[in-house]
């Protein structure tokens, strides 16, 4: 217990699956969490089942506008915020012939614009705070090529591109980022596809044998949140049950 005692964290996608779980355990070792999301009552819900140490608010992470309000928000609840974990994220699967541009982009912004609005925003409270940890949810997605989800692979291969430029560039302010890469997970995200067919596919073609447990991803970003990773920053943390080491 307490490994991230007084730390002040923002989850975006927070209203369920990943995000909700990061939440929890960030909760559970201590911190004071904001989960954001555009699901307000499930958001809702799950920050009343947290405690109180959790607050709920609103955000389109593609909106730079809605970043500066949750911030300040934020800072006015639990003060400057120190752990920021970018988790909002869409999947798309269809052909190249059969994506429209307007829903390529539309991944690109929720996926790969977000974490660039979201670091840029938070710099000024993680600065007053002395330190602070950013967090990028990436995917394995964005380690191997996937077919049929051009979209979602080159939003999350950008993510790695972001996280190691704002590491480098943010390291002499005590700011760490790191990504991590999940492989199929039992989450509402991962049953967005193809549910039991590609389960069933991504644990056959996984050496553990199985799909990821939400409470897997969520050790890494507690750790990555704690003190006990900081020297840790630009580098790709990968929870994917041996997947992309074959």
């Amino acid at each position: 217990m307490g490994r991230v005692s007084g730390k002040v964290a923002i989850v975006t996608g927070g209203a369920g699956g990943l995000g909700a779980a990061f939440a929890e355990r960030l909760i559970d070792e201590g911190a004071k969490v904001v989960l954001t999301d555009v699901h307000d009552q499930a958001g809702e819900n799950i920050a009343e089942r947290l405690g109180q140490n959790a607050c709920f608010l609103h955000h389109d992470v593609t909106a730079e506008a809605e970043w500066s309000s949750v911030i300040r928000q934020t800072q006015a609840l639990f003060g400057p915020v120190s752990v920021l974990v970018n988790n909002a994220g869409i999947v798309a699967y269809g052909s190249i012939e059969a994506t429209s541009e307007a829903a390529y982009r539309r991944v690109l912004d929720v996926n790969q614009l977000s974490m660039f609005l979201g670091i840029k925003s938070v710099l000024p409270s993680m600065k007053q705070a002395g330190c602070g940890s950013i967090i990028n949810i990436s995917s394995v997605a964005g380690l191997v090529g996937i077919p049929n989800a051009l979209s979602y692979s080159a939003s999350k291969f950008a993510v790695r591109g972001i996280t190691k430029s704002a590491a480098l560039e943010l390291a002499p302010f005590n700011i760490r980022v790191n990504s991590i890469h999940p492989g199929i997970i039992a989450t509402q995200l991962a049953a967005s596809s193809e549910s039991e067919d590609v389960h069933v596919a991504a644990s056959a073609a996984t050496p553990a044998g199985r799909i990821g447990r939400p409470e897997e991803v969520a050790n890494i970003v507690l750790l990555l949140a704690s003190d006990e990773a900081k020297f840790s920053t630009g580098a790709e943390f990968v929870v994917d049950g041996g997947f992309t080491s074959q």
